[in-house]
């Protein structure tokens, strides 16, 4: 066959993939554009929030809005950090909750959710069932008993009041009892076999695997203790035990006015070591909910 026939045989197919890859080039670039805008759509807030947290109050609502502040008002975050109202200690005190719930946390629900999963006791589907309708008990109902119950032990006003509740979570245990149900459970077996203990089987083997679903774990307790309004709230009454929510209410006077921009100032800051926390393990984050998408 000469060069010529093949070589008008495979002009129409290489024309015709050449439109394909322009078809998808161009879907490609409008799929982008669109989740961009959507992206700033969301974004806007918190630009907002920047935006006016560098401005005296009489200028946060000027309009027409001006996005870049003239005149840069720093004060706002030196009053935050190094004014009266110094939010260092708020902050402090955060991260001592926020470290200690998650390790906490991670480790009761990780040995909760090995056992729910990879292991085989008497009652273990009737138990797990009643375990999960505790969570349909509206978390807002239990305040006051947990309030009496503190009071009581003498943890009232302090940071374990903040922190043992959070051990305990039943959609971090759910979560968990999938990863490892999901698990090979032949690992364990051979392990077995070899004279392996249980606890050596947990921690060098299914432990490792479920590193991203931890990681994605450790992010969710951080933004849902970091920003628990509603407890430190019940529970604290000491200013020096303020946490990072509680601290933001100080820029509020007695009147009920708010302090605009130090206050945005504030929550500019609190969002920041979010920001970093999710930066930092969003690879893992990524992977863990790919993967319980496919389960």
């Amino acid at each position: 066959m000469s060069d010529e026939v093949i070589e008008s045989r495979q002009t129409p197919v290489r024309a015709g993939y050449l439109r394909r890859q322009r078809g998808a080039r161009v879907v490609w670039w409008l799929t982008g554009l669109i989740m961009a805008l959507v992206a700033l759509l969301f974004l806007t807030p918190f630009l907002w929030m920047v935006s006016s947290s560098l401005k005296n109050n009489v200028d946060i609502f000027e309009l027409p809005l001006r996005w870049i502040p003239d005149p840069l008002v720093w004060a706002n975050y030196i009053d935050v950090w190094f004014g009266e109202r110094s939010m260092v200690r708020y902050f402090s005190n955060s991260t001592i909750v926020v470290v200690a719930t998650i390790v906490g946390q991670l480790a009761v629900v990780t040995l909760a959710g090995y056992a729910f999963g990879q292991l085989r006791f008497k009652g273990q589907n009737v138990l797990f069932v009643l375990f999960l309708a505790t969570s349909m008990v509206p978390g807002q109902l239990l305040l006051v008993p947990r309030f009496m119950f503190f009071q009581q032990i003498g943890l009232y006003d302090t940071l374990w009041a903040l922190i043992l509740p959070g051990l305990a979570s039943v959609f971090s245990t759910f979560l968990l009892r999938q990863h490892f149900a999901a698990a090979p459970r032949e690992l364990g077996e051979a392990a077995r076999i070899d004279g392996a203990s249980e606890w050596r089987i947990f921690f060098f083997i299914y432990l490792p695997l479920a590193r991203p679903m931890l990681a994605a774990l450790a992010i969710l307790i951080f933004d849902a203790t970091w920003n628990d309004y509603e407890s430190a709230l019940i529970m604290i009454t000491d200013e020096s035990k303020y946490t990072i929510p509680l601290g933001l209410t100080r820029f509020m006077s007695e009147d009920g006015t708010v302090s605009l921009g130090p206050a945005l100032a504030g929550s500019v800051s609190s969002l920041i070591p979010i920001l970093i926390v999710f930066l930092i393990f969003q690879r893992q984050f990524m992977r863990s909910m790919s993967r319980a998408g496919l389960r």
